[in-house]
Order: C-alpha cells, then sequence, then structure tokens
C-alpha cells in the first residue's frame, strides 16, 4: 500500500500488518495514533523513536514471533512469508543447518532467548560468524544488539508495509 492507503485504512485492518512488523502494542499503537502522515520520512521516524524506546518486557514479546534462524517458519501470515525470505541466506546445506541449530541452542541456553539478527541480505556462514561472536557478549551488550536488531527488521518490514 502506499502512504495515502496507510493514512486512511481503518485501524482494526491495519493493526495486524503493523503487528506483523513488531509484535508490541504500545508501538503499534504510537504509529495508528500519529497517522496522518505527510510523507515516509515522518511514519519512519515515529516507527524508529518508538523502537529505540522498547522496553526489556517488550522486546521479549516482540522477540516470541520470530523462529530460529534456520528453522523453516511455517504458516500462511505475513510474518512467516517474511521470515521465509529474510532468512534465505540460509540455504539448504544440512551441515548448516546442523551448526545453526546447534549455535540457536547455545545461545537460547545462555541468553535465555532465540537469537535474533536482521538476516536480510546475509549468508549463512555471516550468521554464523555473528552467532558466534554474540555468544561471547555480556548481557547488557547482547541485549543492546538484539534491540538493535529487533529495530533493523521492523523497519525494514514496515518499509514492506508502506511501499513508496
Amino acid at each position: 500500500m502506499d502512504l495515502e492507503e496507510f493514512n486512511s485504512t481503518p485501524t482494526d485492518r491495519l493493526r495486524p500488518a503493523l503487528a506483523a512488523c513488531c509484535d508490541v502494542p504500545r508501538w503499534v499503537d504510537a504509529i495508528l495514533a500519529k497517522r496522518p502522515y505527510g510523507d515516509l520520512a515522518a511514519l519512519t521516524a515515529v516507527a524508529d523513536q518508538g523502537l529505540r524506546e522498547l522496553d526489556d518486557d517488550e522486546v521479549d514479546r516482540a522477540l516470541q514471533a520470530h523462529p530460529r534462524i534456520g528453522d523453516r517458519p511455517r504458516g500462511t501470515g505475513t510474518d512467516a512469508a517474511w521470515s521465509r525470505s529474510e532468512q534465505s541466506g540460509v540455504g539448504d546445506e544440512p551441515d548448516v543447518r546442523q551448526e545453526l541449530a546447534e549455535g540457536n541452542r547455545q545461545y537460547e541456553e545462555r541468553f535465555g532467548r532465540v537469537f535474533l539478527i536482521c538476516a536480510t541480505g546475509l549468508s549463512a556462514a555471516q550468521m554464523l560468524s555473528s552467532l558466534r561472536t554474540r555468544l561471547t557478549h555480556d548481557d547488557a551488550t547482547e541485549a543492546a544488539v538484539v534491540h538493535e536488531e529487533l529495530r533493523k527488521i521492523a523497519l525494514l518490514r514496515l518499509s514492506k508495509v508502506v511501499a513508496a
């Protein structure tokens, strides 16, 4: 949809598309409350600021909507389709999928949450390298990285909702 349609779409129809970008009700509500937007930059600025203000509980909530890197997202929803596309760099190599599965297990044991990375445009080797590096982070550093990765994913997805 274009920005004009975004501004005029009924809230109940737009809310699911925004939640597929980032499943945090406060963030979705903030974007909806500031409509209409004069341009895409204004929408992006509001979305970005809201993402930067997410608290730890909201980040955890948003992470629940993201599959593990290397898992094949199931379902027909928008978020599942986006995840499949975003993770296309994983490929089908069984060894790579096994390494990612093992890395995900280690990450979840270490940090208690799913490993999140903005995978768009990344190869499996790049994802694995990042995963291994991030396993060495302390909790505060990793929390900041996760928040930033979530922000990048949400803004990328928002750009898919509202095409220029």
